[in-house]
């Protein structure tokens, strides 16, 4: 059961699971380990300073599981603290924990660790460490959400394993456990027993990968489409955090230049000619927009076009050769090529992923 206390911006959960009336069921015997009719128990770790999302984003998955298997599948969700008492997010919302580290055991089945910035540069909480490292022992399985990692990297959980994190923390988690494999373009890696994901709202992700595990395909398909999230995304980290880091720079000449290349898609977009569209010399331009994007010049006119033609590609049955010329790619091919590079995938596998048509059930990501 999930209550709110907006007055006191307070968050909490109940372990006991809420008696849901089913509008729409999936089946959950189809694919994946069939563990009809018993009862999973997880339970989220979460740090003080933590994102919401990293807790509310797969807690609610496991819910609404419950909900659409019609009984057939069945997820208890707790969340335990560090220390007694509200746990207070980055956010200043207030989680109300079930119980602590400090509370005697109870069994676990999965085991998952929410983020928090500071995991990155400060020293964890040597009792939590210890408890992790116990208790990780005795489950199925474990994980972490966004920087949680770092929290199991301190345990000694990531040596010799795959792992992910936010794309923005990957450099800093390979550096913090050279034992490491750091995956840092990945939505979500699974390495044996051990479950990341990327940042914050790729937690859905990974507790979508959980729930098809379980009960198959079927059921993880009903949950994301009843939280308007994609199953799996097509492509990786990369497609996210490239033009958000241009969306940064400073209304500056670069800028500018910025907006002049989304308005002329079809143009010669060579250095050359956008320094003169900024009144700087070629080298002077590629440094600055450099500085102030995060990219290069090429990078982002690239990264740009492709933005252009997956809104093509969603939206409409355009042949790649139209949808490239509209872009201002020089044909299929190059077009093929920017979405392997750039996204990991190939147009076409991209345009069934993300397409908003009919047949989709009008659904779409979110975001």
């Amino acid at each position: 059961m999930l209550r709110a206390v907006l007055s006191k911006c307070r968050l909490g959960i109940s372990r006991t699971s809420p008696s849901f009336k089913s509008g729409s069921t999936a089946d959950c015997r189809s694919g994946g380990t069939d563990r009809t009719n018993l009862n999973v128990h997880i339970a989220i770790v979460a740090p003080s300073n933590c994102r919401p999302l990293d807790v509310t984003g797969p807690l609610d998955v496991f819910v609404e599981a419950t909900r659409q298997s019609a009984g057939r599948a069945s997820y208890d969700v707790e969340v335990i603290a560090e220390q007694p008492g509200p746990i207070t997010c980055l956010s200043g919302l207030q989680i109300l924990p079930n119980r602590t580290i400090h509370d005697a055991d109870e069994p676990i089945d999965t085991l998952l660790v929410a983020g928090a910035a500071h995991l990155v540069i400060d020293r964890p909480n040597p009792s939590l460490v210890t408890w992790l490292k116990r208790r990780t022992a005795t489950v199925r399985r474990y994980g972490s959400v966004c920087t949680g990692a770092f929290l199991l990297g301190a345990a000694g959980l990531l040596d010799g394993r795959r792992v992910t994190t936010h794309w923005q923390r990957g450099p800093a988690l390979a550096a913090a456990f050279p034992k490491a494999v750091v995956e840092p373009d990945c939505i979500f890696v699974r390495d044996g027993p051990l479950f990341s994901s990327a940042g914050v709202s790729a937690g859905i992700d990974l507790a979508l990968a959980l729930v098809e595990e379980d009960h198959g395909r079927a059921l993880a398909l009903a949950v994301a489409r009843w939280l308007v999230v994609y199953l799996k995304r097509a492509g990786g980290q990369s497609q996210f955090s490239v033009q958000l880091a241009a969306q940064m720079a400073a209304r500056s000449p670069v800028e500018k230049v910025q907006e002049w290349i989304r308005d002329h898609l079809t143009a010669e977009l060579s250095v050359a000619d956008l320094a003169r569209h900024a009144g700087m010399s070629e080298r002077n331009f590629s440094r600055k927009f450099r500085s102030d994007a995060g990219v290069t010049p090429a990078a982002y006119v690239e990264a740009t076009r492709l933005d252009a033609a997956r809104v093509l590609l969603e939206d409409t049955n355009l042949p790649l050769q139209q949808i490239a010329a509209a872009c201002g790619f020089a044909g299929a091919d190059a077009l093929r090529r920017a979405c392997l590079r750039r996204l990991g995938v190939t147009a076409q596998d991209y345009r069934l992923h993300f397409r908003s048509s009919s047949e989709s059930g009008g659904w779409r990501n979110a975001g």
